[in-house]
């Protein structure tokens, strides 16, 4: 793992997102999903009603590994090994007691692994999963990896996936709550 550790805000929401690893780019601007992916993924969310700025604002940001594994000899960001998952969930965990979320947005596959098992995106996209997190019944709605490097997204049955689980996402009681709070952290 390189550079420092990337964490969002912190903010008491009753949403949890969580990311793979920070790429490169989030290390130098200390923020997760800052970059080409993030672009994409703060799309997604404004088009259900919450722009990045309050997102970040109001839902907490969490990731399976929190420093970047580096890059793959042929290309792109390494994914995380099993090991370097299990030294780094102990963060997670605490957050998961701490936050006590009612809805877990993980994005992308080793995201997505950590609380729903799955072989495909087209097995558990598009779904709310009910899981046992931290000694509490927690709603699971899991999003493709918005990176540019993947077209899953972009193509079908992909495409009607990811509009099925935002719509999910909009209509879950938690997410209705966020949009509807009328503070915003400074």
């Amino acid at each position: 793992m390189v550079g420092r550790p990337v964490i969002g805000q912190p903010v008491a929401s009753p949403v949890l997102l969580v990311g793979q690893a920070p790429g490169s780019k989030e290390v130098v601007l200390q923020r997760p999903f800052a970059w080409t992916a993030g672009k994409t993924l703060f799309g997604w969310f404004a088009a259900i009603g919450l722009a990045e700025a309050r997102f970040r604002q109001r839902v907490y940001m969490a990731a399976v590994c929190r420093c970047f594994p580096g890059k793959n000899p042929g290309g792109g960001d390494r994914v995380p090994s099993r090991e370097e998952v299990s030294n780094c969930s102990r963060w997670l965990d605490a957050e998961l007691k701490l936050l006590q979320p009612r809805l877990i947005i993980p994005v992308g596959k080793l995201a997505i692994g950590r609380f729903v098992a799955a072989a495909t995106l087209d097995a558990v996209i598009g779904q709310c999963h009910s899981v046992a997190v931290a000694g509490q019944r927690i709603d699971v709605i899991p999003l493709p990896h918005p990176s540019g490097a993947s077209v899953w997204h972009r193509v079908e049955p992909g495409k009607s996936l990811l509009q099925q689980a935002l719509a999910r996402i909009a209509a879950h009681p938690a997410w209705r709550e966020i949009l509807e709070s009328r503070t915003d952290q400074a």
